[in-house]
């Protein structure tokens, strides 16, 4: 009888998270890829954040479970990149501050027309390369925010720093990207 509750217990905590964490694997597959740079480390790293994500769903405590997902996804990124390159990798990477402070932010809402449609998927390729090259910090955040469409809140409760840091980190990161765009010959970005 004990045994019957407890196989209960625990295909209602497995449904629980399917529910929960199921609709969330494209964005932590996009997050990862962006992260490590390569598909299959992706889905890796995606696999042991799910299957940590499942082992730990009891001290899940909150109502939005995407972040709680994405800081596991986070920390599962680092230890795959720490025992492919055989080193243990610090907690935060140098940030080139003093570069990112003097550029102007990229986004601007603008009119949708066919024929920035048109431009825009054209040049998707050349956006998405210039994020990956960005330094991890700035990369992490942007993809958080503008891909995952985190708030500000729940990027600080994944990277484990303060809502200013993330916001700093965005502006910089936005301000990067917009000189990097300019430099590839995306032209200024209005």
């Amino acid at each position: 009888m004990a045994s019957d509750l407890r196989d209960g217990d625990a295909r209602g905590r497995v449904g629980r998270f399917k529910a929960l964490a199921l609709p969330h694997l494209d964005d932590a597959y996009t997050l990862a890829r962006y992260l490590l740079g390569d598909a299959t480390d992706a889905e890796d790293a995606v696999q042991d954040c799910y299957l940590r994500a499942l082992q730990h769903f009891d001290t899940f405590r909150g109502s939005e479970v995407k972040p709680w997902l994405f800081a596991i996804l986070r920390n599962s990124c680092r230890a795959l990149r720490s025992r492919r390159a055989g080193r243990v990798l610090p907690a935060s990477e140098t940030l080139d501050e003093e570069a990112a402070d003097a550029a102007v932010p990229l986004w601007s809402e603008t009119q949708e027309t066919p024929e920035h449609a048109m431009l825009r998927n054209h040049d998707s390729e050349t956006v998405r390369g210039l994020v990956a090259a960005l330094p991890a910090a700035f990369r992490e955040v942007i993809v958080l925010r503008e891909i995952n469409n985190l708030s500000y809140k729940e990027i600080s409760d994944v990277i484990g720093t303060p809502v200013g840091t993330v916001m700093s980190r965005l502006a910089r990161a936005r301000a990067m990207l917009r000189t990097a765009w300019i430099a590839a010959g995306g032209g200024e970005v209005p």
